[in-house]
């Protein structure tokens, strides 16, 4: 049941639920500081477009003098910026639209703070009808490039993003991800004008699908909730469901908890609860699933890739056997990457920013953790379109996935994971060395040692992709051979 790319050529895929929106592809990961081992903020997300569909990982440069007006090109939605512009990082769709990047999607400002956008989600029809959607308002193909160069803390972002939301309008419904070094934020919008956020608790993680997570808001308490004003008094005008004791239940109000979502988003709050607290035994079928979960463990990086590489591993209901189709996993032949934006709280803020990238899909990928701290990214990374090539990083490990898919775990278990595990002990290896011997430089050699450390990761995690697709490329041919021999 997987949605297919609309011809508009977004970043994101849809499926027509008949409500007030659509459900889009992705799945989120949060985790708190306190939640974390090393004492992180952890954001991630799974970027699911197309089966062919190249991104780019790029850096955009810091200006004391920049436009101080944005017109996106796909849908006309305008807005003031300020003429100072951080730099930050963000991981846009090859395709340009007249010139100008799309889905810029996740990335890390200079100020080390995150963002990520966007989680879509559906809107009931009566919140829908009490405040549709704006055709020229602010969509996820601009988001990130409108909000992240403008924001120096979390809290930050969700004014920021919440005062165009409120002034411009949104053109459909998201989820949104800001972290700092201390704070994790989660923003919802859910309809024309009308969003609200919560604080992740620092001891906590989230789960989140294609649907809206946030329950009841304490507006009292600004230090963990925001929303767009007169909220509850729009809610109670148009009799939205979830206002009890004058507190609106945010998910209630505006979003869907429906027949589709439990084919479609409440499996995956399952499956990744079941990894994270697997004491916790709950229901795939069940109804409701608390949006903050305590982790039997304290979550690694490693942990998150886990997560966003499942699709029902190790249970009854893997899409690679005879469940297919029946429960969208979180790991889907459609992802187009796969980041995990860290901050780290252990070591100084000149390097504190590591953004994990899995080209392609992350159940047959390596996340290669890139230094933020820097004016430009592995030339691999800023090549690819729509069509295959033999040097762009998205095509090597879209190659790794297309050479499984006919054997699926036969080829993944013989070949693929060997291969990851060994990439993955040399990564954090070379990340450990370089973090401690980034820490005695500063300036222009800071930024040019941190520049090689991440070519130096990028080239040695495709030269061992490359290596195992031509592996895989006589693996799969053997496999032909003894399926085809079994038939005769």
């Amino acid at each position: 049941m997987y949605p297919l790319k609309n011809a508009a050529g977004l970043a994101a895929f849809t499926i027509t639920l008949g409500l007030g929106g659509s459900a889009k592809a992705c799945t989120t990961i949060l985790v708190g500081k306190k939640a974390s081992q090393d004492g992180s903020t952890i954001i991630a997300r799974n970027e699911d477009v197309d089966t062919a569909w190249a991104k780019h990982f790029i850096v955009h440069p810091a200006t004391n003098n920049g436009p101080t007006t944005y017109v996106s090109k796909s849908n006309s939605f305008t807005v003031t910026l300020p003429k100072q512009a951080l730099r930050y990082t963000a991981t846009p769709d090859w395709e340009k639209e007249s010139g100008q990047y799309q889905f810029g999607e996740a990335g890390i400002n200079s100020a080390n703070v995150t963002m990520s956008a966007t989680e879509s989600g559906t809107t009931n029809k009566k919140s829908q009808k009490a405040d549709p959607f704006v055709k020229n308002g602010l969509a996820e193909t601009s988001m990130l490039d409108v909000v992240l160069p403008y924001i120096h803390s979390a809290k930050e972002g969700v004014q920021y993003l919440g005062h165009i939301i409120e002034t411009k309008g949104s053109a459909e419904n998201n989820g949104v991800i800001f972290s700092d070094k201390d704070s994790i934020w989660y923003m919802e919008i859910g309809a024309g004008h009308k969003w609200a956020a919560v604080r992740v608790p620092d001891n906590k993680y989230a789960v989140i699908p294609n649907q809206m997570m946030i329950g009841s808001l304490n507006l009292k308490d600004s230090k963990n909730y925001l929303a767009s004003p007169d909220l509850v008094k729009f809610v109670k005008k148009h009799k939205l469901n979830g206002l009890k004791n004058g507190k609106v239940n945010f998910a209630k109000a505006f979003g869907t908890n429906n027949k589709e979502d439990s084919v479609y988003n409440r499996p995956r709050v399952w499956d990744g609860q079941r990894i994270l607290t697997p004491s916790k035994i709950q229901s795939i079928t069940q109804k409701h699933f608390t949006m903050f979960m305590k982790a039997d463990k304290k979550i690694t990086v490693a942990n998150v890739q886990k997560v966003l590489s499942s699709h029902f591993t190790g249970t009854k209901y893997d899409t690679n056997g005879k469940w297919v189709g029946v429960y969208r996993p979180i790991n889907v032949p459609t992802d187009v990457e796969s980041h995990i934006l860290q901050i780290r709280n252990n070591v100084p803020s000149s390097i504190a920013a590591v953004q994990w990238l899995a080209m392609a899909s992350p159940a047959t990928s390596v996340y290669v953790p890139f230094y933020t701290n820097v004016n430009n990214t592995p030339s691999q990374y800023q090549k690819g379109t729509s069509t295959p090539d033999n040097t762009s990083a998205y095509w090597t490990y879209k190659e790794t996935k297309i050479l499984t898919d006919s054997y699926k775990d036969k080829l993944v278990n013989k070949d693929v994971t060997k291969v990851q595990k060994k990439v993955k002990k040399q990564l954090n290896a070379n990340l450990k060395d370089t973090t401690q011997k980034a820490q005695s430089l500063s300036g222009s050699q800071l930024n040019n040692f941190l520049l090689q450390a991440n070519q130096t990761n990028a080239d040695y995690a495709q030269s061992q992709f490359t290596k195992l697709n031509q592996q895989l490329m006589i693996d799969a041919s053997k496999q032909t051979k003894i399926v085809q021999d079994k038939n005769l």
